[in-house]
């Protein structure tokens, strides 16, 4: 490799992808208890892959926010008591407060409650309507599941999920359900990645395929909702109020055109208790309206501390608040993607995390990042680019060029786990770099090589800062900032060294906070 080589616009040459628009969305969340580390477990991931699609030079959307209604927050209102909109408020100031604590970059935040989400809730039932009649319904209800059970799924008085039930008879608005099961198996049959990861697509197919029933989309028995058109007495039920936050979020029922394209390109990071009404009820409403199904509902797992599930009588629930404050974001961001494959259920342990901030981030990465940049301020903070490259330098340049691409593949099929995975491998690559090239012996011998070394391990840390900068934005910048790079997007980058004054590096993960 040759000087010239070295000193290329990589990412418009080995990068460079056609920008496109890309919608990711977390779950809105539900204000009948305060925000816990599943939440910001969805949102982190919604957000890396926001993030990464950011870079990567695509135009991106990405929201949250809160579900609001329903007769679970009505009730947790009145055993306050308080106001049911002011309590809804409050709630919702607390997810607010969690986006800001986990460095959410998102577009939009949609409350339920709001006036536009009405208009668009609204707007979507009335495209629905030839497929909407009213019935009268009786049967087991879940308040907590917010959905009717059926008889023969009651356990002693609980629905399967634990919930308790309660006998409800009322009139009620349904929705054709089955009309929709041959179209929706078709639609899975030509969408295999439609649902993620494979474990839960079969799940869903299977529920299908047992048949499915119209069911009620409106209740009678309390007023806390949006309501339902040309209806005095009759609110939506909670799940197609609250799946239409996706639509209200892109304008609906304004420009349904681009509300429709949008859709076509939407990533939905979901909890799995809630993958069925995002993968059966909500492509059903949405081929009913004429609007585009989303590209993919990926469905995440659950998190247990120290091997129980996480309870409050315990005393084993975990704080996402504390951790940040104890141990940083970022901390936190990266072990929730490392420790599992994303999709997969996880143990939230100490130990466990206390070893990757130890060994992952302070040793690996952090003494990467602060053996190199000192050895360059031996050199006045400066590098030479008048040298050639040796087959050892110019594997290592190979690797850190490829990195993005092989993201891209990753990210693709949200692997978060795997890309964070990829990374690191560049990460154990350029630590051996070191041991193998001796820098410490190259400045009493050799500072024409030693240059060469430091400018291929500054393009391996800089190629790991870009990777990084999705997952862990607060990292990437401190590197970003003593490397005197933009790092904006990935497509601007250029080496060219000579012309970097790098600043003295701190600690990128101090031992004590």
């Amino acid at each position: 490799m040759n000087k010239s080589d070295g000193c290329r616009c990589i990412a418009t040459e080995l990068y460079g992808a056609k920008p496109s628009s890309v919608v990711v969305t977390t779950p809105i969340y539900y204000i009948n208890g305060a925000p816990h580390i599943g939440h910001a477990y969805a949102s982190i991931a919604a957000d890396v892959i926001a993030r990464f699609h950011r870079l990567d030079g695509s135009k991106v959307h990405l929201s949250t926010g809160t579900d609001e209604h329903g007769i679970k927050v009505a009730r947790s209102a009145e055993t306050i008591p308080m106001d049911v909109q002011k309590f809804a408020d409050q709630m919702s100031d607390k997810f607010r407060e969690m986006n800001r604590a986990i460095n959410l970059s998102e577009d939009d935040f949609i409350r339920t409650t709001e006036n536009r989400h009405r208009e668009s809730a609204q707007a979507l039932w009335k495209l629905l309507e030839k497929d909407i009649y009213k019935d009268t319904y009786s049967g087991w209800y879940s308040a907590r599941d917010e959905e009717y059970v059926a008889a023969e799924d009651v356990v002693d008085g609980n629905a399967p999920s634990g919930a308790p039930v309660e006998w409800m008879e009322e009139e009620s608005y349904f929705f054709r359900l089955s009309a929709y099961q041959d179209r929706l198996l078709d639609y899975y049959d030509k969408h295999p990645d439609f649902i993620a990861p494979p474990s839960r697509r079969n799940e869903v197919i299977n529920f299908v395929k047992n048949g499915l029933r119209d069911f009620s989309i409106s209740r009678n028995k309390f007023d806390w909702g949006v309501p339902v058109p040309d209806s005095n007495d009759h609110v939506m039920y909670v799940w197609i109020d609250a799946l239409a936050n996706y639509i209200t979020s892109l304008g609906f029922p304004h420009n349904r055109e681009y509300v429709s394209e949008m859709m076509a390109n939407c990533i939905h990071v979901v909890g799995k208790e809630i993958l069925r009404f995002h993968a059966v009820y909500w492509p059903a409403f949405l081929m009913s309206a004429g609007i585009s199904v989303p590209k993919r509902v990926f469905a995440h797992g659950w998190w247990v501390s120290e091997g129980q599930k996480m309870s409050k009588s315990i005393g084993n629930v975990v704080d996402p608040f504390e951790i940040i404050e104890k141990c940083g974001i970022d901390s936190l961001r990266y072990f929730l993607l490392r420790e599992i494959r994303f999709g997969e259920d996880g143990d939230f342990s100490n130990d466990a995390f206390q070893r990757r901030i130890s060994y992952d981030l302070a040793n690996d990465l952090g003494n990467l990042v602060q053996r190199v940049l000192v050895f360059i301020q031996k050199l006045d903070g400066r590098l030479s680019v008048n040298y050639d490259f040796s087959s050892e330098e110019q594997i290592l340049f190979v690797h850190a060029r490829g990195l993005w691409d092989s993201l891209r593949q990753l990210m693709e099929k949200q692997d978060l786990h795997g890309a964070l995975c990829c990374i690191w491998d560049l990460v154990s690559e350029s630590n051996k770099f070191i041991n193998d090239m001796r820098p410490w012996e190259l400045a009493r011998t050799d500072v024409r090589r030693l240059n060469a070394v430091l400018t291929t391990l500054c393009e391996s840390i800089r190629a790991i800062a870009f990777g990084l900068a999705p997952f862990m934005p607060g990292t990437a910048r401190k590197i970003f900032d003593f490397m005197n790079v933009e790092g904006k997007s990935f497509r601007e980058l250029s080496i060219n060294f000579s012309d970097v004054r790098f600043d003295p590096p701190a600690p990128l993960f101090p031992r004590e906070r």
